[in-house]
Order: C-alpha cells, then sequence, then structure tokens
C-alpha cells in the first residue's frame, strides 16, 4: 500500500509496540494530526462481546461535553402537525413520505433521524436501508420519542449514537485534531464511561481488549489497560 511523505513522518513518531496514557496519547494523535484539514479524532474500541447474541449488542448513545466538532444534519420524521414543533426545535430537515422516497432513491445527506412512535410502521418501509448505515431510529437510542423538542436539541448539541460492528469493535468520532487536549481527554472519558456502563452480564473474560486513538490521516496510538481502570 502506497503511503504519502507526511503519512510515513507521522508513522514514524509512534512506537507500534507502546502503550499510552490517556493524556499523552492525545498529545500523540494531535501531533501526527498533520493533514491540511481539521482532521477528525476517531477512538477504535475492541470489545470482548458476541454482536450476534442479543443480549450483548453494544448499542447506546453519548452526549460528549465538547460535542465533536460537526455540524450534525438531522431529519424529522413525523406527521404534519409536528412538523413546526420539529422545524423551530432545530431539525434540518421535517416530513415523511417525502423523505422515505428519497431516501429509498439513494438520498443520505443527513447524519442521524428521529421518529415519533406513531410513524415508525412507515419508516420501517427503509428499515434495511437505513440499519447498515446506523440512522435507523430506536427508542433505546433515544431516536424513537414523542418528546420531539429535547431530542432534536440533544442530537444537535452533539448526542451520538454507537454500536458495535459484527466484530465487536465501536469506531467512534470525539472531536477534531484542532480540540485542545483538555476537550478531548473529556470527551473520550465520557465515551469510555458509557461504552463500560453498557458491559453485558453475559460477557465473559476481558470486556474491553484493545483501544486505540488515531486521526482521520494519522497513524493509531494504543492505549494501556490503565486508562480503562480510570474512568468511572
Amino acid at each position: 500500500m502506497f503511503h504519502s511523505k507526511r503519512f510515513k513522518s507521522a508513522f514514524a513518531k509512534i512506537d507500534r509496540r507502546a502503550e499510552f496514557d490517556l493524556e499523552p496519547a492525545i498529545a500523540k494523535v494531535k501531533e501526527c494530526a498533520t493533514a491540511k484539514f481539521d482532521e477528525t479524532v476517531e477512538i477504535t474500541i475492541s470489545l470482548n462481546v458476541d454482536p450476534r447474541k442479543a443480549d450483548q449488542m453494544i448499542r447506546g448513545t453519548v452526549s460528549l461535553p465538547h460535542g465533536i466538532g460537526k455540524t450534525v444534519r438531522l431529519l424529522v420524521l413525523c406527521r404534519e402537525d409536528r412538523w413546526k414543533e420539529a422545524t423551530e426545535a432545530g431539525a434540518d430537515y421535517v416530513g415523511l413520505d417525502e423523505f422515505i422516497t428519497k431516501i429509498q432513491g439513494g438520498w443520505f445527506e443527513i447524519d442521524s433521524i428521529i421518529a415519533t412512535p406513531d410513524v415508525m410502521p412507515i419508516v420501517g418501509k427503509v428499515g434495511k436501508i437505513l440499519g447498515p448505515r446506523g440512522l435507523m431510529p430506536n427508542p433505546k437510542t433515544g431516536t424513537v420519542t414523542n418528546d420531539l423538542r429535547e431530542a432534536v436539541t440533544e442530537v444537535k448539541a452533539g448526542r451520538l449514537s454507537f454500536r458495535v460492528d459484527k466484530y465487536g469493535i465501536l469506531h467512534i468520532p470525539v472531536g477534531k485534531s484542532s480540540f485542545t487536549k483538555e476537550k478531548l481527554f473529556d470527551n473520550v472519558t465520557s465515551l469510555l464511561g458509557a461504552v463500560l456502563r453498557l458491559k453485558p452480564q453475559t460477557a465473559k473474560g476481558q470486556y474491553v481488549k484493545a483501544i486505540h486513538l488515531s486521526s482521520t490521516m494519522g497513524p493509531g496510538v494504543k492505549l494501556n489497560k490503565a486508562v480503562v481502570a480510570g474512568v468511572k
């Protein structure tokens, strides 16, 4: 695989065998984020779970204290009598049948979807399309609700929904490389706390197998086990 001189230079700054405490890891990620744009900082968490088992499908939401540095494009699917409420709350797109048709046609200019319970039978028509993209509204993540104002406000403020992939791995953005070390530290610890609280009782052995922190164009930095032990 071809790698640019920029990437090779960043890669050389990381000892691939080393494991870092959180603060030094964040410093390394910021040091290696040398692209010409504001890179996203992402955390990758490998969990000792089997997503094929319903009680080990790790999914949830978290409101990061400093957001992720991105404007969330939000679609609210609801009946016409609630369109004004959703719009005033801050949703970017509001409607129902029109957007179901657009989604069926391949429209995905959105980052999150909220739906009211009464329209879920209609939303179910595009479940197989939205599900693989992590966009399907779900009561467990607070995206199926009658309290549109609160849900829209939380999502626009940076509430994230996450779930493990089929390998038991989470890939979650935690901010931008331009964030201060303190902001990234707060976001990472908040996220780790949310993930740890979701540990299923049926999961055997070590719950968190490995954690890596990286920027969009930078190499991964491995965190040590003490990071998990220090999260409340």
